[in-house]
């Protein structure tokens, strides 16, 4: 339309597209609640009220929100592709997500970014990116690229590139590093979120003096208050691995509720299908105590307005015609959602054509040279090594020492003692590069279990009992194209083949829910403990995590920042 169409059909004197009646229409500008009609013109709201319209639908009563808007979620988490996790997000009220390819960006690089915004074309769901702002995360294992600030100038004008991804290394950015700041250059007129668990003082001020402008790493009260007072946009994160609601929900109030967004950052197909997504999120702040507006402004105009989304988030003139219809706005119990006036789900059910979808595909991802691997042998250098320890349900680590066995002058796993073999080995160019270690925590009695997916380069990781059982398993992954495998006695009991970018599956979501309840249950099977294995697994080469994690480089010290010998 052009803007006397737009100001006509405003008017009443042309017909409108679409007309929802009898709704109770919740404002998230003025915190109010309001009963009217809803007119949609060629996708977006035009006015409200009574108006000639070609489909008219009778909401009856019913509570029509702004479409849910996540401020922050990396997708390759969901392990699902892009137009599948549409088909799963938007029966939940979602309508946009700003998401952070950096797991996708560190195997393929530019190709892994341009895989999102091409697949993501069409959809129900509008896919906004942050440009990842650290690949590699660290230089202390191998990627499968570098991005640095001049492979950012292309994607800087890009529509759905919003800015500058979560900015993880914090002391590039205290300690004025070239390249780093050159990557917050390029994106000067942009948005650009933090990532700074436990930043303070000085180094803090630095930090939003550098232009960031959120953080969704805060695990308390003083630490969101601190970053609040000086400017930054809060995002409270409860997602499956991260969750911290409980302690920074107190935080919110009447003056700052507009700063604070609601956002789930990692989750996995089990609590999308069982939980759901921000509409649980809502469920959960209103039931403690939110106010039921002020919590859907958390999830649709707050993250609009700090990433700068004009046209999404509220329902008014001019604005996209996302739309959430809600039975019960306690509970949050959604009855049907609206992308751009066409109905795309109701009931729970997905029901929106994306026939016309593009065809997207990754690169091939795996290029291991298993000649440079001979064995997983721990040549004993004395009689007391250091150890992984995995601490159940968290990301971190321990670091012990213990007198493991020996024989033939090599270190040996026990079971008795849960202590196994962990390896981590080079997935993307083929260098051979490989490190072994011992870990304690997984439980395993025999076999081995394996992983295509380890933060943050997303080399092969895998955990065993017996050096051949993970070779196995190791070489398996390689040869499905990615994904995560349990071995035992040299036979496969399951598997859950990743194949695009051996992060995500090509398959539907019930398929990748059983397939990972199908490894989990195998690996318990073998006497692991742990609730969820192979996420536990996932972090055990992520070095900016204490206290000691494995890459294909070697041992790692992430508190005193350095690798480290088994031996003291």
């Amino acid at each position: 339309m052009d803007l006397s169409q737009k100001i006509a059909v405003a008017m009443g004197q042309e017909p409108v597209d679409l007309l929802l009646k009898n709704c109770r229409i919740v404002n998230v500008f003025s915190g109010s609640i309001h009963d009217g009609s809803i007119a949609v013109k060629d996708g977006r709201i035009v006015g409200f009220g009574d108006y000639e319209s070609q489909t008219v639908v009778d909401i009856e009563g019913r509570y029509v929100c702004p479409g849910f808007i996540d401020g922050h979620i990396h997708l390759e988490s969901s392990m699902l592709s892009v137009p599948e996790l549409a088909r799963n997000l938007v029966p939940l009220g979602t309508t946009t997500v700003v998401t952070d390819p950096h797991e996708l960006a560190n195997v393929h690089g530019i190709d892994g970014i341009k895989f999102i915004l091409d697949s993501s074309e069409l959809l129900p769901l509008t896919v906004f990116v942050m440009f990842p702002s650290c690949v590699p995360a660290t230089p202390f294992e191998t990627s499968g690229a570098t991005l640095i600030a001049e492979d950012m100038e292309t994607f800087v004008n890009h529509p759905r590139v919003l800015g500058l991804a979560e900015m993880m290394n914090y002391p590039g950015v205290v300690f004025s590093d070239p390249e780093v700041l050159a990557k917050i250059d390029v994106f000067r007129n942009k948005v650009k979120d933090g990532h700074a668990p436990g930043l303070s003082g000085r180094e803090l001020l630095a930090y939003v003096s550098a232009g960031i402008g959120s953080d969704h790493e805060c695990s308390n009260l003083a630490e969101a208050q601190e970053k609040l007072n000086l400017g930054m946009s809060i995002m409270i994160r409860e997602g499956s691995a991260a969750k911290n609601m409980d302690d920074l929900l107190p935080i919110v109030n009447h003056y700052n509720s507009r700063n604070i967004m609601l956002v789930s950052d990692d989750l996995d197909p089990f609590d999308i299908v069982e939980k759901g997504h921000l509409n649980n999120l809502l469920g959960l702040a209103i039931a403690k105590g939110i106010d039921p507006i002020s919590a859907i402004q958390m999830v649709t105009i707050n993250p609009a307005t700090y990433f700068g989304i004009g046209n999404i988030g509220a329902l008014l003139p001019g604005y996209l015609a996302d739309m959430v219809v809600i039975d019960d706005l306690e509970q949050i119990k959604i009855h049907s959602v609206y992308k751009s006036g066409v109905l795309a789900a109701t009931n729970g059910k997905f029901v929106y054509d994306i026939a016309s979808v593009k065809d997207t595909k990754t690169p091939p991802s795996f290029n291991v040279d298993w000649s440079k691997i001979k064995d997983l042998d721990i040549i004993a250098r004395g009689d007391v090594a250091n150890v992984i320890e995995v601490v159940p349900n968290q990301i971190f680590t321990r670091k012990i020492s213990l007198n493991v066995p020996q024989k033939d002058g090599k270190l040996q796993t026990d079971v008795n003692m849960d202590v196994l073999k962990m390896a981590v080995i080079e997935r993307h160019h083929g260098t051979g590069s490989h490190s072994v270690a011992l870990i304690k925590g997984f439980g395993l009695r025999s076999g081995a279990i394996a992983s295509s997916v380890a933060h943050d380069s997303h080399n092969i990781i895998v955990v065993g009992q017996n050096d051949s059982d993970m070779m196995m398993a190791a070489g398996e992954v390689a040869t499905m194209g990615g994904g995560m495998i349990v071995v035992d006695e040299s036979a496969t009991m399951a598997r859950l083949p990743l194949p695009i970018a051996g992060l995500m599956s090509d398959r539907p979501i019930n398929e990748v829910q059983r397939g990972l309840k199908s490894i989990v249950d195998a690996a318990r099977t073998l006497g692991c403990k742990l609730d969820a294995p192979f996420a536990t697994l996932s972090f055990m080469a992520l070095t900016p995590i204490p206290e000691l994690k494995l890459t294909d480089q070697g041992l790692f010290d992430s508190v005193n920042f350095k690798f480290v010998s088994m031996f003291d």
